[in-house]
């Protein structure tokens, strides 16, 4: 207990003190909310990195997909980091990078307006991010649950109010400077930890070889061992929504708004992949043998968030654990500045800030987005303690149904508003529309227990988010071909951005 103690004290001052030391970068808007665009490489991709994996991926999906596929949900985590991380980095980093700064866009919401000539655009995203973040980083907390009560004599709501404050302190203080240094170092326990996780916890059965024995005698033999597991259809869903969504997150786009150069490009594209490959393919493979660590009935009473800490009790070393927590710690606490963060910045800046009939101040603005942060943070904390409570929902649930709500309005919008001039603001609406109204319907179906009377296909938030999705890519591209398209002059300006001339060194470009 003393060793587990001291790991998490020590992890806590040291996240605190970070929020100390950048606080001075955090004098302005631009400071606070994009670290003034010139963050580099190594922070940028691991606060891409670490804002993408949370205890909602090592306790919810991790146990719930390695349960459902086997090993093949391994293949979750390979999707993550070439869908989710690096093709997101080279379709969309440079061009977001680029386009934000021409049009003087802090926000995605903000996005949407300056590239769509539309104020109702940037309040509609505004209202749709404040909203799906709120399940979203209600489910951080809720990966956090099982985990401290196995290692710790303490409730829960403990738990979730220690994070809340360390988190809102080093986030009010710092802003993104000090949240993209916090997520350095988060990662850095991350990668360490997951690493030693998945030996020590195979160790329980003597092994790879071994735990792959044992787990392919389960019933129907050989199904959890084969290459894509027993549902290959629902696995390539899950991949999807996973790995695609992050094109359509505001806090995930957001961390391309504060890329530094071309560098911070190339180096963010390679560390995130890498770092992705070993969190989020550790983690699903991980899960993988959840079979041999529980059976049928048990997960059917304790539920799929009881897996991985069922896996965890395994481990007889004090050191491991404590590591364990901190990893948890570590990646829940990263997602969550992110979130609020965005939020917080959202809310201010694309919600009350276009309300009000005169400019509001500099110093305002900072003073309500920390205020907003803060609310967030103790709204977010409040839910988790009374769905924990009254369980009513698995936390793929909420993350499945906030991931697959924001992506689906805003991935095609976004992603289309980079690359096509012919995208129209009526296609945006129809986007926005179409993936409120069914995610938000299959919420009202699986709150009332009767998610069964839905077609097979729709009775998983994770094949409806990607549906979603893919339609909102569909709904642009066919709405815009059907109303009328932006003015030459006032579309060909905004993507003048492209076409500037640069000059850059020998060593990084030929010459003619």
């Amino acid at each position: 207990m003393v060793i587990k103690i001291l790991f998490i004290v020590l992890f806590l001052v040291m996240t605190i003190g970070v929020g100390v030391y950048c606080r001075k970068k955090a004098t302005d808007v631009n400071g606070f909310v994009l670290g003034g665009r010139a963050v580099g490489p190594w922070l940028t991709a691991f606060s891409f990195g670490t804002s993408y994996f949370s205890a909602v991926i090592f306790v919810g999906y991790a146990g719930q997909f390695g349960w459902n596929f086997g090993l093949a949900s391994t293949w979750i985590g390979l999707g993550n980091a070439l869908i989710g991380s690096f093709l997101a980095w080279v379709v969309l980093g440079r061009r977001t990078r680029v386009m934000t700064q021409h049009l003087s866009s802090a926000t995605m919401p903000d996005f949407f307006e300056k590239r769509y000539d539309s104020k109702a655009l940037k309040i509609a995203a505004a209202a749709i991010t404040f909203v799906f973040m709120i399940p979203y980083t209600a489910s951080l907390y809720n990966g956090l649950s099982r985990l401290f009560s196995m290692a710790f004599p303490i409730d829960y709501w403990v738990c979730v109010v220690v994070m809340a404050v360390v988190t809102a302190l080093y986030v009010v203080l710092s802003g993104y400077v000090g949240t993209a240094l916090n997520s350095f170092i988060q990662g850095v326990i991350m990668l360490v930890g997951i690493v030693v996780v998945v030996f020590a916890v195979l160790n329980a059965h003597g092994g790879f070889t071994e735990s792959v024995e044992l787990l392919s005698q389960v019933e129907p033999v050989g199904d959890y061992t084969s290459i894509f597991g027993p549902d290959p259809i629902a696995l390539l869903g899950v991949v999807l929504l996973t790995s695609l969504g992050t094109w359509g997150l505001p806090q995930m786009i957001g961390k391309f708004y504060a890329i530094k150069d071309e560098k911070s490009i190339k180096t963010g594209t390679i560390v995130s992949t890498v770092f992705a490959v070993i969190v989020a393919g550790g983690c699903y493979f991980l899960g993988g043998f959840g079979r041999i660590f529980m059976t049928g009935e048990q997960v059917s009473k304790m539920g799929f968030d009881s897996i991985i800490p069922s896996m965890l009790e395994s481990i007889n070393s004090d050191v491991v654990i404590a590591l364990v927590i901190m990893l948890v710690l570590a990646a829940s606490m990263s997602t969550l500045s992110s979130l609020v963060l965005t939020s917080s910045a959202t809310l201010v800046l694309d919600f009350a800030a276009p309300m009000k009939k005169t400019p509001m101040k500099e110093k305002t603005k900072m003073l309500w987005m920390r205020v907003f942060l803060v609310f967030f943070i103790v709204v977010s904390a409040g839910i988790a303690i009374l769905q924990a409570n009254t369980k009513v929902a698995f936390i793929t649930d909420l993350m499945g149904i906030s991931w697959g709500t924001m992506s689906g309005a805003f991935l095609g919008p976004f992603m289309l508003g980079l690359y096509w001039k012919r995208a129209t603001k009526p296609a945006v609406w129809a986007s926005f529309i179409f993936s409120v109204a069914a995610n938000v319907t299959f919420m009202v179906f699986k709150l009332t227990g009767n998610v069964e009377m839905l077609p097979k296909l729709l009775q998983a938030s994770s094949n409806v988010g990607v549906i979603a999705m893919l339609s909102g890519i569909v709904l642009v591209i066919l709405i815009s071909l059907l109303t009328k398209k932006p003015e030459d002059k006032v579309i060909n300006e905004k993507f003048s951005c492209y076409e500037k001339q640069v000059t850059v060194k020998a060593k990084n470009s030929l010459s003619e």
